[in-house]
């Protein structure tokens, strides 16, 4: 009785598709044209990815940060080595350089050696005084450049590994853009309207290399090389299916039907964007050319049913309706379970995936509904197709390899099972080798001019990524007390010995620099002031910084004096390696600040994107294990079958384990980009598996139970829609390995790599497990035809 409903059910609907053909296509295009205007709210993020969810405490500590202190990643550095700067030219070059962005409304601070301050006794008014490092009067003269230059590198320990590499030579300034200001649409503005042009003349007028660098100059660059791919990855992923399509096909006009579907589902998606107020991020650009991927399958599965309906009774009134009615429920299922797949990272807690799984799983059923109205209703318009656009379906290469299939699955079932074996044993001593990795930086591509910049970062001042440790002494003006000095001090001393991070900064370096200028600028005696020297000095140095905007120490304690700030930056490095470094901080922690009277806290945008990623490992499982569990409800449903259910999921895990196993031989890590490979391949490969049950099972009724029969008859029709669907697959995601960002190439290919897999499992593995699991019944029938 469900069965008669069903069928129904999807008559009906055809009924009613095929007679309100204008009616459906003015609503539809309506419809586009509404998500069309919605464009108007895209824009490009302006944040880094936070793969956390909000109420994660690595976010909760992390935003009590920026509540004392504000927003940590507005710098920008700009520096370079190069012996020949310290001359009039090139330094007049620099000087009109930095003025000219100390003048810009979008930066706060320079810290420069043009304007550079240096502190100084006064012991009239007894207090330090800050007064200018180089006296610009005398700026044309080689020599006193050369006294300057000697001067920075070895008078100045305060501004060591902060502006200057003794051992190297280079120099860099630090610019701090305006907190308010860093991540909205003008900081885009000032870098590459203000910041880049300015960069460029300097180098032109003086041929001095400069490395720029900091997190709102990469994120930047990153985003407009982002906003570029946006254009390539959809042109490429139309043209590569356009041609697939065709070559399978040989139809312009059924290529045609299919790119303008697509082209719409493109509006679609982008509109969706827009609708809900998402921003463009590395996720959501991708999200239009895998629509046009994914949409290209229902192409291929409804066109080939119609010109398969067509070469059998010729009869355009009813293909089309069996078209609706035949595979609009299959087609239904397959396209649920690819959205299912990416639904999945909606349960992860995290907003950036949130956003990700919802506007792709809505715009997989969209496109779907999209084809099962405008193919049928398109084609009714049209002449029937003629014979040349009906070759295709009695190809010889087809033939050849549906014989193949068959014959293996006949004769050969034993020897599939062992391939299948042995293919699952080399994935799980793969799997074995697998790492965990993830960095802000190491999605980027590794091309860019501003990739070299940060390894030339890491590389003289050990990395642009900030690390900062917040601590809490729990009395107003704690900080200066001279123990919680010195216990920071110590600190600072293990974080300096730490290779994977930059001499650290906070407001003992001023203290040491006050001792300095106490003692007339002598560099010995940059150092901790003794007890004895204690209240002199502090006194000086905080006369020093009252009321001082050019005084960049005042960013370190909080207007209470209750919280500090140790600043640092890290270099490019793994997840493990970051927890091993996170574990020797927190031990020296432990060990010097006492919890009953401190409270320290690790945090930055760095160590947040690496927890980011380690939790999105400690639930790839979870998820993958619901989508796995809620596609085999949706087949379970369907096919009413746990042997239906087994057969298809057995044979879609055999694929994800061998990616697995791939990565790992192949020292791929598991990271943001490759986590999401796994979802999203089930999802996607396990459509086939449910074209041939449905076929299956429909030519299981017709034949009155006759197995055998049944499944070869099913693999025969859809063994061709499967070739095709899965060669356009493969080669539509392959198209992602076109990108400059290492992320999104791991994505497509090792997303094509399952689903080849997959092509093989679903044509090879699954009719034969059906016949296993149906092996009592294939023995009836065997014997039956014998007696016969």
């Amino acid at each position: 009785m469900k069965n008669t409903i069903q069928v129904g059910f999807w008559e009906k609907l055809a009924r009613i598709i095929l007679k309100n053909r204008i009616t459906i296509l003015i609503i539809l295009a309506a419809l586009t044209i509404f998500l069309g205007f919605q464009w108007k709210n895209l824009s490009m993020t302006y944040t880094e990815a936070n793969l956390l969810p909000k109420d994660h405490i690595a976010n909760k500590e992390y935003q009590k940060f920026l509540d004392k202190f504000g927003e940590e990643g507005n710098l920008v550095v700009i520096g370079f080595q190069d012996k020949n700067f310290f001359t009039p030219k090139n330094y007049a070059a620099w000087n009109e350089l930095m003025t000219g962005l100390k003048k810009s409304k979008e930066v706060d601070l320079v810290v420069s050696l043009n304007d550079l301050k240096k502190l100084e006794k006064d012991t009239v008014n007894e207090k330090f005084v800050l007064t200018p490092f180089i006296d610009q009067s005398k700026t044309l003269d080689p020599a006193y450049l050369k006294s300057v230059q000697y001067d920075l590198f070895h008078n100045l320990p305060f501004y060591e590994g902060l502006l200057f590499n003794k051992e190297s030579g280079s120099v860099r300034s630090a610019i701090y853009i305006n907190k308010a200001l860093v991540n909205t649409p003008e900081r885009k503005t000032f870098i590459l309207e203000n910041l880049v042009p300015k960069i460029n003349k300097f180098e032109k007028t003086t041929g001095i290399d400069l490395k720029v660098s900091g997190m709102p100059y990469i994120r930047t660059i990153n985003a407009d090389d982002m906003k570029g791919e946006i254009g390539l990855f959809i042109g490429a992923a139309l043209l590569t299916v356009s041609l697939i399509f065709f070559f399978f096909f040989r139809s312009f006009r059924a290529t045609f039907i299919s790119i303008c579907i697509l082209i719409v589902g493109v509006i679609w998606s982008f509109g969706t964007l827009g609708l809900f107020g998402y921003k463009i991020t590395i996720l959501t650009a991708i999200i239009p050319p895998l629509i046009i991927v994914i949409g290209i399958t229902n192409c291929i599965f409804l066109i080939n049913k119609y010109q398969q309906e067509i070469k059998l009774h010729n009869n355009q009134a009813k293909a089309l309706q069996r078209v609706i009615s035949k595979i609009g429920v299959s087609t239904l299922m397959t396209n649920l379970t690819t959205a299912i797949g990416f639904a999945t990272f909606m349960i992860t807690g995290n907003d950036l995936l949130f956003e990700f799984g919802m506007v792709t799983s809505i715009n997989v059923i969209s496109v779907y509904l999209l084809t099962l109205f405008i193919v049928p209703i398109i084609y009714s318009f049209l002449p029937l197709p003629k014979e040349k656009h009906l070759y295709h379906l009695t190809k010889t290469y087809i033939s050849t390899l549906l014989n193949v299939v068959e014959n293996l699955v006949k004769t050969k079932r034993r020897f599939v099972y062992i391939i299948y074996g042995l293919l699952l044993v080399f994935s799980v001593i793969g799997v074995s080798q697998m790492k965990v990795s993830g960095s802000l930086i190491g999605e980027m591509p590794k091309s860019a001019s501003f990739f070299k910049d940060i390894l030339f970062y890491e590389k003289e001042f050990n990395g642009v990524m900030p690390l900062e440790i917040m601590i809490d002494t729990k009395k107003k003006k704690g900080v200066m007390k001279a123990s919680t000095i010195r216990k920071m001090d110590e600190l600072q001393n293990t974080i300096a010995e730490i290779p994977e991070l930059a001499k650290p900064v906070s407001v003992v370096n001023l203290v040491k620099y006050s001792k300095q200028a106490f003692y007339n600028g002598n560099p010995e005696y940059y150092q901790l002031p003794t007890s004895q020297e204690q209240t002199f000095i502090l006194s000086y140095a905080k006369n020093a910084t009252k009321n001082s905007k050019e005084n960049l120490m005042k960013s370190y304690v909080d207007s209470t004096g209750q919280y500090a700030r140790i600043t640092t930056f890290m270099k490019d490095i793994g997840t493990d390696e970051m927890a091993k470094v996170e574990k020797k901080l927190h031990s020296k922690i432990d060990e010097i600040f006492p919890k009953d009277r401190f409270e320290v806290t690790v945090t930055g945008k760095a160590l947040v994107f690496q927890k980011g990623t380690s939790y999105l490992v400690d639930n790839l499982i979870e998820s993958l294990i619901f989508a796995i569990l809620t596609i085999a409800v949706l087949i379970l449903y369907l096919f009413r079958s746990f042997k239906m259910v087994m057969a298809s999921v057995i044979t879609n895990i055999l694929p994800l384990c061998i990616t697995s196993g791939l990565m790992g031989y192949f020292g791929i890590p598991l990271k943001p980009s490759t986590i999401l490979v796994f979802s999203i391949a089930f999802g996607i490969s396990v459509d086939n598996a449910i074209q041939f049950m449905a076929k299956y099972r429909h030519d299981l009724l017709q034949s009155g139970g006759k197995v055998k029969k049944s499944v070869f008859s099913a693999l025969r029709e859809t063994g061709i829609s499967t070739f095709y669907t899965s060669v356009v697959l493969i080669l539509g995601f392959a198209t992602f390995t076109l990108s400059s960002f290492s992320g999104t190439i791991a994505l497509g290919g090792l997303i094509s790599c399952t689903l080849a897999f997959a092509m093989f499992a679903n044509l090879v593995v699954l009719p034969s497990l059906v016949l296993t699991f149906e092996k009592k019944k294939t023995k009836k029938e065997d014997l039956e035809n014998l007696e016969k």
